[in-house]
């Protein structure tokens, strides 16, 4: 079984969860997810299996949508409604000047991690030194915020104004920060209390279903092929001569045209290798991953 299922992830769990939870039905299945969701996060998840595991890296899975709410009047330790929160008595803040602030943030910009994530400082994840009580200097590193929308503000049961947003951004930004340093240019403080993840790449929120979902009715009613995130790398097609050299691991002479680099191979309109195509006297293929 190989390909890709587009998981619905449920809030208060993680995204390893997700993993566990499909391998209990499928043992012997080689998982892994693509991008990771905070517990309270929800939606797409995308989750190779089989040898999909072994496509992830040539998967252009860089641009993210996600809708998120944030609440004003507050600053939270994990910058979320998980932490603990400060609450502070701002001025009161416009529609106007909430506009500006969050349009402030598109385009290219700096983005320092918080301490409570994944991300590795001399070989441990900064949430395993925060959760020691130990704080330590993270470089801050450019992120791309690609569009910001606005998409409702409203107050809610303790009379806090909250903003509602839709993000487009390139991964490895963290959304729950994006709140945080909104809130600090308003002098208000802010954190994010909701948080959903419409689209991963090709992976979309409209075609994702829950694990209990999937469970039911059977992996493999909901398996994407092997290729369908990489359509954006070129494609070349081999008849048996050709597929059997390549099995083989044998670099092999192409006559049709194909820009350098890696591309997609397919014997029978059967996706059977990734290989790199370069130019010598001729165009050469050699495979890198072969799909027995």
């Amino acid at each position: 079984m190989d390909g890709f299922i587009n998981v619905n992830k449920p809030a208060g769990i993680t995204s390893f969860d997700v993993i566990r939870t499909l391998s209990r039905a499928y043992r012997k299945v080689k998982m892994g997810h693509l991008g990771t969701l905070d517990p309270m996060a929800t939606g797409v998840l995308p989750v190779a299996i089989g040898n999909a595991t072994r496509l992830i890296e040539y998967i252009n899975n860089r641009t993210k949508v996600y809708a998120a709410r944030m609440v004003l009047g507050g600053v939270s330790d994990t910058q979320d409604a998980t932490g603990n929160i400060t609450w502070t008595k701002p001025d009161r803040v416009e529609p106007e000047q909430i506009i500006a602030a969050v349009q402030s943030f598109t385009g290219m910009i700096l983005q320092t991690p918080p301490m409570y994530s994944a991300v590795h400082h001399q070989g441990k994840r900064l949430y395993e030194l925060a959760r020691k009580g130990e704080t330590v200097e993270v470089k801050p590193r450019q992120v791309q915020i690609d569009a910001i929308d606005i998409t409702d503000i409203s107050w809610n049961e303790s009379g806090r104004v909250q903003v509602s947003l839709q993000v487009k951004c390139s991964e490895g930004t963290y959304i729950r920060t994006l709140c945080h340093d909104i809130g600090q240019k308003l002098g208000s403080g802010a954190y994010m209390d909701k948080l959903t993840r419409i689209s991963s790449g090709v992976f979309n929120l409209k075609e994702a279903y829950t694990p209990e979902m999937i469970l039911a009715h059977g992996v493999e009613n909901y398996l994407k092929p092997l290729d369908y995130p990489l359509n954006e790398l070129p494609a070349v097609k081999l008849d048996e001569e050709g597929w059997n050299r390549i099995c083989h691991g044998n670099s092999i002479d192409i006559l049709e045209e194909c820009p350098e680099g890696i591309v997609r191979v397919y014997y029978q309109d059967r996706l059977v290798a990734m290989a790199r195509c370069w130019r010598k006297a001729n165009l050469i293929l050699k495979p890198v991953k072969v799909f027995n």
